[in-house]
């Protein structure tokens, strides 16, 4: 069952680009790119990695960044970009399963919020937070169907 969660700013970094939706799991097999980044900085991420949907439009495609929270704001280059996710009101559900289920997932939770009369933090296609954050780390739980990811959808203040 969903929940509304208060989070603070997170800052973070990530890699950026724009995808269709039979693209996102070859851009997911990039994140090495912001782990190697990270590592020459000597800059250690502090939590999970998420993945940021920023503008989602089935026909034109998403725009989509893959990253890693960390303790400092930073400057990127190239396709890697820094931010902060907002603080605020989150609606957050945790998924079981391989992330080809996370769509349903997703359209769960969009649901549950339409019946609560919840808003989004958003401006039609292009969203403030929505996150998937992989709680599963694959060196451990190899089983794609065994992962943990919690969705994270900025609410409107």
């Amino acid at each position: 069952m969903p929940d509304i969660v208060e989070l603070g700013e997170r800052p973070y970094v990530a890699l950026r680009g724009k995808v269709a939706m039979n693209q996102i799991s070859a851009f997911a097999d990039r994140m090495r790119e912001v782990i190697d980044w990270l590592a020459a900085r000597e800059i250690a991420p502090n939590d999970a990695p998420f993945f940021k949907y920023d503008v989602v439009d089935m026909e034109a495609g998403l725009v989509l960044e893959i990253g890693f929270p960390v303790d400092d704001l930073h400057s990127g280059e190239g396709e890697i970009v820094t931010g902060v996710l907002p603080a605020g009101r989150y609606a957050s559900t945790t998924y079981h399963g391989h992330p080809d289920g996370l769509v349903d997932a997703t359209r769960d939770l969009l649901a549950w919020a339409d019946d609560k009369g919840l808003e989004w933090d958003a401006d039609g296609d292009r969203w403030t937070a929505r996150l998937e954050v992989y709680k599963s780390d694959p060196r451990e739980v190899p089983d794609m169907a065994d992962w943990d990811t919690e969705l994270q959808f900025k609410l409107k203040d």
